[in-house]
């Protein structure tokens, strides 16, 4: 093992499917912090991991640590990776990278000032199947590209005193669903240039269903749609004048997809082979960034993140949610803007 050694912080479930695919690509996880001990002693057991803290504060202060993975929920992302990196740590946040715009882009900055990489954990953009797309794509097998769907629906828990319900705690379906399509849009048509959304709000007043029109530069359109409440295929779709792109559920995981004629035929299958979840690629990327010294990042460079919450601060704006963590209340108008926004 000669790349970075990693630190995991935080122990639900998330750091343990991370950590179960670092141990299976023969990544070096060297230690792992919780805020009680017992939970990182039970973690440190599961994955044989030497170094063993019981506090973030220790886990990042640990010597023997070049990258910290983030893998609390969103709301306490900022803290986490601004300890890490205040500390000399590489930081790979886990999606929803932030809670707005304003932390997204306060980590950047302090990346760059530091001299470190701060990375989102969205692992769709590495894995193989979503390589081979953007192949397809940069040869231009779909023609001028139309118009792009993804879908983000799960039947989850609607317990007002779930984590995913409760706004204290960032919840709704934005974040923890509809991330994963708004990033998939981008990475096919890049920015937006314009944003309509619509939501219905839950007995908490989280978001239970969102769904976007975009318009893009070239005037492609994107539409998506996320719902924590009700299951639907969990697609996606790229249309072109000379093909297509059908990725078959559930499009952010290691799947299949099919090239597709206007007529129909099939013109190429392609099908995943991926052992563990899939999340040792983000793994691999990040520690290429850091040999290479490309700090800004490619495949999802951390400019294009912080965008990404703006255009999620827009969303949040439009659909009236408002999160009691957040004192100035809906984020302003302009979603580029760092204005008014604080933990």
């Amino acid at each position: 093992m000669t790349g970075l050694r990693w630190g995991i912080l935080a122990t639900g479930g998330i750091s343990r499917a991370f950590a179960g695919d670092l141990r299976q690509a023969g990544l070096d996880l060297r230690a792992v912090g919780s805020r009680t001990a017992a939970s990182a002693d039970a973690f440190a057991r599961d994955f044989e991991v030497d170094n063993v803290h019981a506090s973030y504060e220790a886990l990042v202060g640990d010597p023997d640590v070049d990258i910290i993975y983030v893998g609390t929920p969103h709301p306490m992302h900022f803290e986490a990776a601004k300890l890490a990196l205040e500390n000399g740590k590489h930081a790979l946040v886990e999606k929803a990278f932030t809670v707005n715009r304003a932390e997204a882009a306060a980590l950047r900055d302090l990346a760059a000032e530091k001299g470190l990489l701060v990375m989102e954990a969205m692992w769709t953009r590495w894995l193989p199947h979503m390589v081979r797309v953007r192949e397809l794509l940069a040869a231009g097998a779909l023609g001028d590209i139309r118009a792009v769907h993804a879908d983000h629906t799960q039947k989850l828990p609607s317990d007002p005193a779930h984590r995913l319900n409760a706004l204290a705690l960032g919840g709704g379906a934005r974040l923890d669903l509809g991330i994963y399509p708004i990033s998939f849009v981008w990475d096919v048509l890049g920015a937006p240039t314009r944003i309509t959304a619509t939501a219905r709000l839950g007995e908490t007043g989280a978001d239970t269903e969102v769904a976007t029109i975009m318009t893009h530069g070239d005037g492609a359109l994107s539409t998506t749609l996320s719902s924590s409440r009700a299951a639907g295929p969990t697609t996606a779709h790229i249309i072109g004048t000379e093909a297509r792109i059908d990725i078959d559920r559930a499009f952010y995981r290691p799947t299949t997809f099919r090239l597709r004629a206007p007529d129909g035929t099939v013109l190429e299958t392609y099908e995943s082979r991926v052992q563990g979840r899939g999340m040792q690629y983000e793994a691999l990327a990040a520690e290429k960034l850091v040999a290479e010294g490309n700090l800004a990042g490619d495949i999802l460079p951390i400019d294009q993140t912080v965008e990404i919450m703006g255009a999620l601060d827009e969303i949040r704006r439009q659909i009236g949610l408002v999160y009691p963590t957040e004192p100035d209340g809906i984020p302003a108008r302009d979603a580029r803007s760092d204005r008014g926004e604080s933990k």
